[in-house]
């Protein structure tokens, strides 16, 4: 009988992995077989970056075109399933006079939560008279982030009040320059915690980085001319952007559309999705209500202005931007020199992708593009295979009807044809 309960799964070699995830869930020969496919993502490589691996799980790898930041031109590489985002950012690009961003300096903050804290007055004037001595024992352990410019800065405390009692939670800012920061960041909370004891008499808890960055943000801005769009696209486009300014449920879905575009570049370069995920709808609920991370105004000449601010740690040296050989290759692709360049491009991409929803659901709809991009998995989805998938895909499209059921009709019209010469009318 098959378990989840596998002993030392990690010190099998991947034969035995991949039948033992076979076994368990009922697969195929071939499904096994491509379970052992790691693309250039070879088993070794894998199985450093992860534990208990089986197998990869490959996704598109596009390329976004036309981005031009701060005058110079990029190639963005989007890592993604979904249809149309490529197209839609790189039509956005286009249309755009150029993007201008600017990256903050790359601050992370690293939490440390203290329990059982008597006097929490007492415990934060004392945590800030040990500033200097704090702050020179977290750099003590990196000698090569202070190299390069980066380390801790300084210290703030607060307290807070829970149903544990009082609690004091301090925050070390540390400059962490072309890294995202979570493990130095991390070591340097715990490397402090010991001596933080001491001076509050208290117990530390939690010592973890937070993806709230609200110090190392990123702004990006665009314009699209009046005479490319048209003053009737372009009122309809800051109609739309109202409806998610004054509206959670829509801003929600409109923030969405921005990380699109976002976490594809993020994911492509091997940098942590999931923090800039959360970071960002954060961010975007920090005046208390969830809020659209952009906003968009006409200027004086009627053009179209788009902004963008959001937290953006991401980095180009350790974890699997160094390790991920594809990630390598991206960013060589990129040719970003900093971390900073990096958030900028991304955030512009952000703007971009979000430009070309509002402008494609305030005109013909979202449904349209997006199921034109589509039609050839619908195709696949109706059993089509090799030149049919074209075929099929180009019928549906032009007939308006982008459906699976469709889809099988034709393909049943076509293999009929094949097979008797006649088609289901019975014509010739």
């Amino acid at each position: 009988m098959s378990t989840s309960k596998v002993s030392k799964f990690y010190e099998k070699p991947l034969a035995e992995r991949v039948a033992i995830v076979k076994e368990f869930g009922s697969l195929t020969d071939g499904e096994a077989a491509l379970l052992g496919k790691f693309g250039a993502l070879d088993f070794e490589v894998a199985n450093r970056m992860i534990e208990n691996v089986y197998s990869a799980f490959p996704l598109p790898l596009g390329i976004a075109t036309n981005f031009v930041v701060n005058g110079r031109e990029y190639l963005v590489p989007f890592a993604l399933e979904e249809p149309s985002v490529v197209a839609a950012a790189s039509n956005a690009a286009k249309l755009c006079s150029g993007f201008e961003a600017k990256a903050t300096e790359p601050v992370m903050i690293g939490q440390i939560q203290l329990v059982k804290v008597k006097d929490p007055k007492k415990a934060i004037a004392a945590i800030k008279k040990a500033q200097r001595e704090l702050l020179e024992i977290a750099n003590a352990g990196d000698s090569t982030l202070v190299k390069f410019g980066g380390g801790a800065r300084r210290i703030e405390a607060r307290a807070i009040s829970t149903k544990r009692g009082k609690m004091v939670i301090l925050h070390l800012l540390v400059d962490v320059r072309d890294a995202m920061g979570a493990n130095a960041v991390n070591t340097m909370c715990e490397r402090i915690s010991g001596r933080i004891e001491e001076i509050t008499k208290a117990k530390t808890r939690l010592k973890i980085i937070s993806n709230l960055a609200v110090h190392r943000t990123v702004k990006a801005k665009g314009l699209w001319k009046k005479e490319e769009l048209g003053e009737d696209a372009i009122g309809k486009v800051l109609d739309a952007y109202e409806f998610a300014a004054n509206d959670e449920f829509r801003a929600c879905t409109h923030n969405k559309g921005i990380m699109n575009g976002i976490d594809a570049v993020v994911i492509a370069t091997g940098n942590d999705f999931r923090a800039v995920e959360a970071g960002a709808h954060a961010f975007a609920s920090r005046s208390g209500k969830y809020k659209p991370l952009t906003k968009y105004y006409s200027d004086k000449q009627g053009n179209l202005i788009g902004e963008i601010e959001l937290p953006m740690a991401v980095g180009l040296v350790g974890g699997a931007t160094k390790t991920h050989p594809i990630a390598k290759i991206n960013v060589k692709l990129l040719g970003v020199k900093s971390a900073s360049e990096l958030a900028e491009l991304i955030a512009s991409v952000g703007l971009a992708q979000n430009f070309a929803a509002l402008r494609a659901l305030a005109n013909e709809g979202i449904q349209k593009g997006h199921m034109r991009l589509h039609a050839k998995n619908i195709a696949v989805l109706a059993g089509a295979q090799g030149i049919a998938i074209e075929e099929i895909a180009g019928q549906i499209v032009k007939e308006g009807n982008i459906s699976v059921s469709r889809a099988k009709e034709i393909l049943g019209e076509k293999e009929m044809l094949t097979t008797t010469g006649k088609s289901p009318a019975g014509g010739n």
